[in-house]
């Protein structure tokens, strides 16, 4: 998610036609990915200290070869001036590995080109630039947090560095004895080991991409907040901040039975609500969720924040886009489904005043930015994270849903999630699971909102004579025509009568039967179609 951009009127943050097909869509993430390994594990054993930001390392990392390989390679970022990593050994088995380290790549050159598991470790140490910040607190004190997306990782882990592989993951963690820790996975052993240090492990057995796993270490405040379905939930917060820290992370509880509930079982061995140094607002790191420290007030104003980082342990997380370019598959998907909570616990116009929100941000976005939600020129992963990645990618869910039904929606969800659980995905996957719940041949309506840019654009008068409202209307936007349904909002004496009408021209004249001349004409009034009017 990583990262979290939210309406402006609550924070503010640092924050062509293409048809859809294999090839075109998955032409420009530029990673150079190796389909004939598959890395099954990590296991990161990290020493930290107080005295430098030096840290040591050792990778033991466990590669299927699924075919006749010449090379593995892993990223990592080569030392240049005081930053970055220096490689002192690399190992395949109990024997040193035949390999090279440069351009922030060691390249592994496996013994035998036979097929099956082979297990390499790599020694290294040096002061990470980016992904692991070594920082102070907010309160002076002092604390490392990991913070990888979307591939900064390769600053202090030796990993691909990419979601399409994705790996079970355990941290060992040797720091002084006065640190507590978190990370991704459960919690499996914490020793003192004498000498004021301390190691502790956890074990996350879910495939993760690298993009969310993390540590947090410093000096916290914890509390158990419930178990849910199984899942222990629970908050990490500066000690400082103890009581309104647990209090705001509290109804993380109450957003992931919602979910748990409403699209299917949750993947991760825990759910920890972490406050953190992040350059992120949030950071959905699958089972330990960073949240930016000042996320902690004792108002409960960062409900929405939650629901979004927790949606992403099923959109991003557990079912992960396969290619940078699919984000919104991720992003998307996070910014509906925390919309999709708060409709639950607040009704419908809380769906409605977000959606406004967000439309709004689309439309001056796109004014800027003329491009698709799949936007294929992209080629740095950072550059995916966009108003049409998060706030238009949800309104484009918000229109499938209107347009399948909610219960052929959460079906098509549902059945989507469990097909794609632990694994990789792109929009075409996803686009086949809501064909196949709802029967329908959905390949147009991809199709103008993923993969081609803009929205309608509407100008538009009506008139009143003889018993009918005539409706002239028109698309103005010059490089594509949309085709949409668009409810229609008849207002007299303080009630609304809805008519539905298909548009598939750039200019049109829809006729509709009243029985009297209507106080006013409201186009979409329940915000079921992304548009502009003009």
């Amino acid at each position: 998610m990583k990262p979290f951009l939210v309406n402006l009127k609550n924070y503010i943050w640092i924050a062509a036609f293409l048809p859809l097909g294999i090839v075109q869509i998955t032409a420009q993430d530029l990673y150079p990915k190796n389909e004939k390994v598959d890395v099954q594990d990590y296991i990161f054993n990290l020493t930290l200290n107080d005295t430098t930001d030096q840290i040591k390392g050792e990778a033991t990392i466990h590669v299927l070869f699924k075919a006749k390989a010449d090379s593995f390679a892993l990223d990592l970022v080569g030392k240049s001036g005081i930053y970055g990593m220096e490689v002192t050994g690399v190992f395949e088995g109990d024997k040193t590995a035949n390999y090279t380290f440069g351009n922030n790549r060691i390249v592994i050159t496996p013994s035998s080109k036979s097929k099956g598991i082979k297990t390499f470790k790599v020694l290294y140490g040096g002061i990470p630039q980016r992904g692991l910040v070594i920082d102070k607190t907010k309160f002076g004190r002092r604390s490392f947090f990991g913070d990888n997306w979307p591939n900064l990782a390769r600053h202090w882990l030796p990993s691909v560095d990419h979601p399409y592989d994705k790996a079970s993951i355990q941290f060992g963690i040797t720091a002084p004895e006065d640190y507590d820790v978190v990370a991704t996975g459960e919690k499996i052993e914490e020793s003192n080991l004498g000498n004021g240090l301390k190691l502790t492990v956890y074990k996350e057995p879910a495939p993760v991409a690298m993009k969310v796993v993390t540590i947090g270490v410093t000096k916290f405040a914890t509390k158990l907040l419930d178990i849910v379905d199984g899942i222990p939930v629970s908050a990490w917060v500066y000690p400082e901040n103890r009581l309104e820290g647990f209090s705001d992370y509290n109804v993380a509880t109450k957003v992931l039975a919602y979910f748990i509930e409403h699209i299917g079982p949750y993947s991760f061995a825990k759910l920890a609500n972490m406050q953190a140094k992040t350059q992120w607002g949030g950071l959905e790191n699958a089972g330990t969720i960073a949240y930016f420290e000042d996320s902690v007030t004792g108002k409960n104003t960062v409900e929405a924040l939650i629901a979004h980082e927790i949606a992403h342990q099923w959109f991003g997380n557990s079912a992960t886009e396969n290619n940078w370019n699919h984000v919104w598959l991720s992003e998307g998907f996070a910014t509906y489904f925390s919309i999709l909570y708060l409709e639950d616990v607040y009704g419908d116009e809380k769906r409605k005043d977000e959606l406004a929100l967000d439309r709004k941000q689309v439309i001056d976005y796109y004014r800027q930015n003329p491009s698709p939600i799949v936007d294929l020129t992209i080629k740095d992963p950072m550059r995916v994270l966009s108003i049409n990645s998060y706030q238009k990618g949800g309104w484009v869910l918000n229109m499938l849903r209107h347009k399948l039904g909610d219960d052929v929606f959460w079906k098509g969800i549902r059945d989507y999630y469990k097909t794609y659980r632990n694994s990789n995905v792109l929009t075409a996957d996803f686009q086949k699971a809501m064909e196949k719940a709802s029967g329908e041949n959905l390949e147009s309506f991809f199709q103008q909102w993923l993969f081609t840019k803009g929205h309608p654009e509407i100008k538009w008068e009506w008139v009143y004579g003889n018993g009918k409202v005539k409706i002239n209307l028109e698309q103005v936007q010059k490089h594509h025509t949309f085709r949409f349904p668009l409810e229609i909002g008849i207002v007299e004496d303080d009630e609304i009568k809805i008519v539905k009408v298909e548009v598939d021209e750039q200019s049109e004249v829809f006729e509709i039967n009243v029985d009297s001349k209507p106080d006013s004409i409201i186009l979409d009034p329940d915000y079921w179609l992304l548009f502009e009017e003009k």
